[in-house]
């Protein structure tokens, strides 16, 4: 059942009353496409079959040798990394290794797709895409609010159009608009109690130039604040056009109900925000006072009504299944998630002449799939995973796989800071204790330390460990702590469980890098615990070998 499906009856109305009708004209160079283009309906495993065709293509072309296929570990660790955010359970592993089946994998991602930990990672996923990481305090704690509403929206496989209006009209005051109440009860339904997706308008400081900025990054890939204080200089976009889509949001101060200003003697206070009921117009800084009315990136006007605010208004066109932007920025965004690299990279920005669409037909592909699905984030990330692109080994094996803008070789990504602590918790067992942290720098946690030393904002491709986190994982107190050979609960059940030492590194290896050792590994570590290690204690020899899986590489990265 589709996900619309399953919101038809509190959600129909909403969406029914809430699609645009907007013909969509040309824009500067936001996409590949200037419509997405009505074909066939293609289920996931269709749609896989389509991915890999494209994808071949250009192997044609490039004269390129794809790498083989992934092993059932590499497809487990990978998959698990990517939907759960952490490393999977040896149970999970052997259960995994052992099935016959030929369908395991496919029904591996349909039970991930259903569990708890599916709803944390994309919560995080979706959170740091729509409010970055390393801002500033308010934008860190409202990130802390937006998450659990996000995770709330993944659990529910709320479609992702309906999503995005959500956060758009976010605080949009109730003015009688029969669209604007069924958006608010969607609202009301979606968040229940933990979060709020008033979390974005706070983020970004209730101010219209920031929220335009932050609206057209997210969900149409377009970094438009390039253009807020003069025209653009590398692309077609002017001052003008930031300041009469800035206008959209000239009510969002009214909406947050007060600001923060200034007063002549530096104090802040907070002071009511007196604007126009329905404002559409907005003052450009520096232009003489001159004012400009709510524009779309098109340059068409819309078509105003009478009592709608203009950020209803606004959410109709950029959600609109005939906006090609919208959804072909959140097609690439899934795919770049699965993949390490967009179709069109950086995924939010637009194209230009030295980092263009890599495969243009792909990206419209996956763009109509998705709105002839509504929007269904599921249904692509079932289509991508199924793929043989997903699916192929990260081990170079041939020259023509140095590119990886051709996907023919897995990319290799590093971890974020909270996909490497909760596997190092999968790995070591160890129990958080205490409210869990989402961003760095709220109390001294563990986890909040952690991520702290951790936070970057490399992209997973391009990932380096620095000096200062090499140390905390090699002699951290969390690390320490965990494979102490007195207080790790892993070690301590790999240990007092009877069983020869080679089954004991075997069992560190499926714990750490969720695969078995190969034979040579096998031969050299198992020497090494039968001979006593450094301190001729076979114990402490196997705390070296635990110590030694988790500073690996293999262990902190994706493959």
């Amino acid at each position: 059942m589709l996900p619309r499906q399953r919101w038809a009856l509190g959600l129909s109305a909403c969406y029914l009353l809430l699609t645009a009708q907007t013909v969509f004209a040309t824009v500067p160079v936001m996409a590949v496409a200037a419509t997405v283009r009505a074909g066939a309906v293609l289920d996931e495993t269709a749609l896989a079959d389509r991915i890999d065709q494209l994808i071949a293509e250009r192997y044609a072309e490039k004269g390129v040798t794809p790498a083989p296929l992934t092993d059932d570990a590499e497809f487990l660790r990978r998959v698990y990394l990517d939907l759960t955010g952490r490393i999977p359970k040896v149970s999970d592993v052997n259960t995994f290794l052992k099935d016959p089946a030929p369908d395991k994998r496919r029904r591996l991602v349909d039970r991930l797709l259903e569990s708890k930990y599916y709803a944390k990672n994309f919560g995080a996923v979706w959170t740091n895409v729509i409010i970055p990481p390393g801002g500033n305090q308010q934008q860190t704690n409202a990130a802390t609010q937006l998450r659990p509403w996000l995770e709330g929206q993944v659990r529910d496989n709320v479609p992702y159009d309906l999503m995005a209006r959500v956060l758009i009209t976010a605080g949009v005051g109730n003015n009688g608009d029969p669209r604007l109440l069924q958006l608010q009860a969607a609202q009301r339904q979606l968040a229940g109690n933990n979060g709020s997706p008033l979390a974005f308008v706070q983020a970004n400081e209730f101010k219209p130039e920031n929220l335009a900025g932050a609206t057209s990054r997210t969900f149409l890939g377009v970094r438009l604040e390039c253009a807020q204080c003069h025209d653009h200089p590398f692309t077609d976009w002017k001052k003008k056009q930031f300041w009469e889509f800035a206008a959209f949001f000239s009510a969002a101060q009214r909406n947050g109900g007060r600001r923060i200003v200034l007063d002549a003697n530096g104090q802040r206070r907070v002071e009511p925000v007196a604007l126009d009921q329905f404002p559409r117009t907005i003052k450009m800084p520096g232009e003489d006072g001159k004012v400009v009315e709510a524009r779309y990136l098109d340059k068409s006007a819309p078509k105003w009504q009478d009592k709608v605010d203009s950020r209803v208004t606004l959410a109709e066109w950029v959600t609109s299944p005939k906006n090609p932007y919208f959804a072909q920025t959140g097609a690439n965004r899934v795919w770049a998630h699965f993949m390490g690299i967009g179709i069109n990279d950086p995924v939010d920005d637009e194209p230009t002449d030295e980092t263009p669409v890599s495969h243009p037909k792909l990206l419209q592909e996956l763009a109509q799939q998705f709105v002839a699905h509504e929007f269904d984030v599921k249904y692509l990330i079932r289509a991508i995973i199924a793929s043989k692109t997903y699916q192929r080994t990260s081990a170079r094996t041939h020259k023509s796989q140095d590119d990886p803008r051709l996907f023919s070789r897995m990319a290799l990504r590093g971890l974020t800071a909270e996909q490497l602590f909760d596997s190092l918790v999968e790995a070591t067992g160890y129990v958080e204790r205490g409210p869990v942290q989402v961003r760095p720098g709220f109390g001294g946690s563990p986890r909040a330390e952690f991520l702290a030393r951790f936070a970057s904002t490399d992209k997973r491709t391009e990932t380096q460990t620095s000096i200062l986190q090499a140390l905390t994982l090699m002699n951290g107190r969390f690390v320490s702590e965990a494979t102490h050979l007195e207080r790790s609960n892993v070690l301590a059940g790999i240990i007092d469980f009877p069983m020869t030492n080679a089954e004991r590194v075997e069992a560190l290896f499926l714990a750490t890098l969720s695969r078995r050792p190969t034979s040579e590994e096998a031969e050299r570590l198992v020497s090494y615990v039968n001979n006593g290690g450094a301190s001729n204690d076979s114990r402490a020899a196997l705390t070296d070998v635990f110590w030694a899986l988790l500073n690996s590489s293999e262990f902190k990265l994706n493959h």
